[in-house]
């Protein structure tokens, strides 16, 4: 079974949810304590053994390759400030992996910088993640879905348990438990609401996939709303061969919504040893 050591990360969207903050500042970038929330995305990939970073941008997105570029004028600076604590963490940041930039081109939808990554990644299984879903768990979350597509050596999706609400707001799995967590997909529902499937897993965003996708997702058509649209092309792939859903062992943060990222960063804070005792008297000052 090859290694599966890329994951594309697009980080091309527009933010709208934080606006006016993302007019000038990648969504990516917005802090969760003292990291940004694509660092922290980062990270985990490459404890799950990924090497090299694609990460599908825009325009707008400048601050964060330069997030993991070298900086040597601020280096050299922190050095002679006595601060080499902190010259090395921004040294690390930018040698953790090998990244690799990428342009979105095509049609909006999440199914275009998946395809824009198709010369990079070549013919090799390769991850997908989205670069405002952080995920906190003690084994990486793309590693636990390595470890089945080692297994079964075919797709694999994220998902996790949800609930009558939950089916209104996500994609969900129908499918046969062939092991404790472990789903083969029989088929995936756009937002079906509670009365339109028995089902309450829910697809979430982190895939392996194998090369194959870039075929499907050439041949998907323009769907919902005139984009092109990720699930459409995994719907296609699911003719053709199996594909798996693993329930993640974890907590998974949307970040990309005003509530998710405010839980990411207490939850965070409260780890944190710098500010978690100021913070958790904090917090529980305002409880009534």
């Amino acid at each position: 079974m090859p290694k599966i050591s890329k994951v594309v990360i697009p980080v091309a969207g527009l933010g709208t949810r934080f606006l006016p903050v993302t007019k000038a500042q990648p969504k990516e970038m917005l802090p969760i304590v003292d990291k940004p929330i694509i660092q922290y995305i980062v990270e985990e990939a490459v404890r799950a053994g990924i090497e090299d970073v694609i990460l599908v941008t825009g325009s707008t997105k400048r601050a964060i390759e330069d997030h993991f570029d070298r900086n040597e004028y601020l280096e050299q600076f922190l050095i002679k400030a006595g601060k080499k604590n902190f010259r090395d963490i921004i040294k690390q940041v930018a040698e953790m992996a090998n990244f690799i930039y990428v342009r979105q081109k095509g049609p909006y939808g999440n199914g275009t910088p998946v395809m824009n990554a198709e010369k990079i990644v070549g013919n090799e299984p390769f991850a997908v993640v989205w670069g405002d879903d952080m995920w906190a768990a003690k084994k990486p979350h793309i590693q636990q879905l390595m470890e089945v597509f080692e297994k079964y050596g075919d797709p694999v999706i994220s998902a996790q348990p949800t609930d009558d609400e939950g089916t209104k707001r996500y994609g969900i799995i129908e499918g046969v438990e062939v092991e404790p967590g472990i789903y083969q997909v029989k088929k995936i529902i756009e937002k079906p609401g509670p009365t339109k499937t028995k089902s309450r897993i829910a697809s979430f965003g982190g895939y392996i996939f194998t090369p194959d996708i870039f075929t499907e997702l050439k041949k998907t058509p323009i769907g919902k709303n005139d984009e092109l649209w990720l699930v459409d092309a995994i719907a296609r792939l699911l003719k053709k061969r199996p594909i798996y859903a693993k329930i993640i062992d974890g907590n998974l943060y949307d970040t990309g919504s005003k509530l998710g990222w405010l839980k990411a960063n207490v939850e965070f804070g409260l780890k944190d040893k710098d500010v978690q005792a100021e913070l958790k008297k904090f917090l529980k000052s305002k409880i009534k």
